[in-house]
């Protein structure tokens, strides 16, 4: 069962000061995410707090604007009004990703990425899979629990810090491993999730799988 269930779709708010990204990010989730709401759309900080839709559940922000408000500032305002914040960038690197996910941030994506893969994200840390889109909300789900799989300290960690956003590479050096050791982390992560019936093929599939058992929150 859906975190959300019954209480319709996750309201959206944009903060985007470029207006080509703005606009496609908009029409997308208009057209194609019956799941969520696009209440507003703004190319400044300002707009979005004043605004008369925020807070919203979901802010899809970027992390460099021509404002002169801190990143941090922005997703811990956010966040203490209770909304979930997801950052998007066109500089990934380790330094700004720690800075997005110290301050609260559910996740720190490459502007690189296809909407679709945004919005999979997006769907995982608000709790929803595409079956919430069509199933009646007095129909009451027959489906068996999640079996989740047992991962040890090590593999929780690296499947943590790979949802995040981090390269394999990364993952290594935040554990202080060899590169090979993070790689067996990962292996084991998705073999046993696929042992229970739960696909781990993409990057998506495991931040899913991480939502799904409680590991985002």
């Amino acid at each position: 069962m859906s975190p959300r269930e019954g209480r319709g779709p996750v309201r959206v708010g944009i903060l985007d000061d470029h207006e080509l990204l703005l606009d496609s990010l908009s029409n997308w989730i208009r057209e194609h995410e019956p799941l969520f709401e696009l209440v507003v759309a703004a190319p400044t900080w300002v707009e979005l707090v004043h605004s008369a839709a925020f807070p919203t559940d979901l802010v899809l922000m970027d992390l460099n604007l021509t404002e002169k408000v801190s990143i941090e500032a922005r997703v811990r305002t956010c966040r203490a009004a209770g909304a979930s914040v997801i950052v998007l960038t066109a500089l990934d690197t380790p330094e700004e990703r720690e800075r997005c996910l110290g301050a609260g941030a559910l996740a720190f994506l490459s502007k690189a990425q296809p909407v679709r893969e945004v919005m999979t994200t997006a769907k995982a840390v608000m709790g929803l899979t595409d079956a919430d889109a069509s199933e009646p909300a007095h129909v009451v789900s027959t489906a068996l629990p999640l079996t989740k799989p047992k991962l040890s300290d090590g593999e929780r960690w690296a499947l943590l810090l790979y949802v995040e956003g981090n390269s394999t590479s990364q993952v290594a050096g935040e554990m202080n491993v060899q590169f090979e050791t993070a790689k067996t982390y990962l292996r084991r992560v998705r073999e046993k999730y696929q042992r229970v019936g739960r696909p781990t093929s993409t990057r998506s599939d495991l931040i899913r799988r991480a939502a799904e058992d409680g590991y985002l929150t």
